[in-house]
């Protein structure tokens, strides 16, 4: 399965692992609760979906990479403890608690949640020490003497021998105790995820032309050459830097991220052509909707690979006018519910407050995303403007809420206004890159694939749901026609091999 399937099916196992009778017991006793565990090649984003599904679950996290653990830190140290048998005293062996459950009573005591995922990396790889006391732990979810608390559920994760020179091959004891998922790299999934990361535009527009470039491994006569989703992720991160700086990354720097010299020198080849064709192109003038005969006869004769590269850029350049678009919509929308809030209680002081308070508590338990961050922080410092604003009008804080609250309104009016402002030059640059896209194709492949990437991004497709676009409308009817008249004739050809 891919990672996206993979992300839904732990979801939907925490749930229910998760689900209470009526008396307030868990419903799986915790015996049955099988460890999730997921295998599949290094790179694919196992790992960072767990930050994902503990966000959108509202449990705690609580990550550990196994192999970097002994006996003694996983189990605890062993002591020494007089005990009384049969009214005779005893030595007996006990064990300190173990540093990975210790983690977990701390990460409660930190965030106040009650329940959570412990997840392991690299389960596979224990050191020979550790292997036995891995088996307790995954069928009584034990090390040593101490027990992870209910409502905590172990997921881990591990890489196929093939990847990894130090994986242990589980038994059939131990597997039969776990809930496996394999997982497979794919690239349309992560396409979806590099919208939401905001991937450099210029890496969004390769892999459309070099889809095959996207995850590959493989054992040369020079080792292992390798090019994984993390490597091209951690790749956009320093482009973006770089960019800010005025640097250019060389094939040799690609190369650090991208472990495969052929991959590694055709993306730096084509970083420099991407930047060429920012200028000869002119894609900001095209955004705009300012653009030149010469520009449509010289796009018109290009070679395939450009063609798809300048579609690929305007896609990458519309982003940006989709994602200010969500910031503006979603800001709005989480000022709106506060200013509910403040109507119904009528207090601006407390509703700011306790906002401020749910903000501080969601970042202690890292519920919040970077971005969710940058929206709640902000939404929080534009009601503390409107509340200084109130106070600056009214010295003598004579306290009429209908006056504050038509006050404070008038001034939710700005942002509104703001937010119609974003919607309105968003439609305009989408506008003018479809009515270009249309001089030079027409109904294309070309038109086509511009199209696919807007059904793909969570950003266009969550301003083009709330704000009309005809063009829009138009190409993606031809395209859904053309995808489902292929679904039919390939049914055809189906049944016609069975008959």
């Amino acid at each position: 399965m891919n990672i996206k399937r993979a992300k839904q099916e732990i979801k939907d196992s925490i749930e229910a692992y998760l689900q209470k009778d009526e008396t307030g017991h868990y419903l799986i006793p915790s015996v049955r609760q099988r460890p999730i565990l997921l295998m599949g090649p290094p790179g694919i984003g196992k790992t960072q979906i767990m930050e994902q599904i503990a966000r959108e679950c509202g449990i705690g996290l609580v990550s550990y990479t196994i192999t970097h653990h002994t006996r003694q830190s996983a189990v605890g140290l062993p002591f020494i403890r007089e005990k009384e048998y049969g009214g005779r005293m005893y030595s007996v062996t006990e064990y300190t608690m173990s540093e990975i459950i210790a983690s977990v009573y701390e990460k409660m005591e930190e965030t106040g949640l009650e329940e959570g995922i412990l997840f392991l990396d690299e389960i596979n790889c224990v050191s020979e020490t550790l292997a036995p006391t891995m088996l307790q732990f995954l069928q009584c979810k034990m090390f040593g003497n101490h027990k992870i608390p209910d409502g905590w559920i172990i997921v881990a994760a591990g890489n196929p021998p093939e990847y990894n020179k130090s994986v242990r091959e589980f038994d059939i004891v131990t597997l039969d105790r776990l809930k496996r998922m394999d997982i497979e790299e794919n690239y349309d999934v992560w396409r979806e995820y590099a919208y939401q990361a905001q991937i450099a535009p210029v890496i969004l527009a390769y892999l459309e032309i070099r889809k095959g470039h996207f995850y590959r491994i493989e054992n040369t006569v020079d080792g292992m050459q390798f090019v994984t989703a993390r490597g091209w992720e951690d790749l956009s991160e320093l482009l973006k830097a770089y960019e800010r700086l005025g640097k250019r990354a060389d094939r040799d720097v690609v190369h650090q991220y991208l472990q495969n010299w052929e991959v590694a020198k055709e993306f730096a080849n084509y970083l420099e052509l991407y930047e060429k064709y920012k200028k000869d192109y002119g894609l900001e003038k095209i955004v705009a909707g300012v653009y030149s005969e010469d520009v449509f006869e010289k796009l018109q004769y290009a070679a395939f690979d450009e063609r798809f590269s300048i579609v690929g850029m305007l896609n990458g350049k519309l982003s940006e006018y989709f994602r200010n678009y969500t910031t503006q919509d979603r800001l709005t929308e989480l000022i709106f519910e506060k200013l509910k809030v403040y109507k119904e209680n009528r207090n601006l002081d407390e509703t700011i407050e306790t906002f401020g308070r749910q903000i501080r508590e969601k970042k202690r338990a890292q519920h919040l995303t970077r971005n969710q961050e940058y929206l709640e922080e902000s939404a929080l410092e534009i009601l503390e403007t409107y509340r200084q604003k109130w106070k600056l009008q009214n010295v003598a804080d004579d306290r009429c809420f209908e006056e504050e609250f038509a006050f404070i309104k008038e001034r939710f009016e700005e942002q509104v206004e703001k937010r119609e402002e974003t919607a309105h030059q968003t439609e305009e640059a989408l506008e003018n890159v479809f009515c270009f896209l249309e001089q030079v194709f027409g109904e294309s492949q070309e038109m086509a694939a511009f199209v696919t990437e807007l059904n793909t991004n969570g950003d266009s497709i969550r301003y083009l749901r709330e704000n009309d676009c005809p063009y829009y409308y138009k190409y993606n009817k031809g395209l859904l026609f053309d995808e489902r008249r292929k679904e039919i004739l390939s049914k055809m050809e189906k049944i016609e091999k069975t008959c």
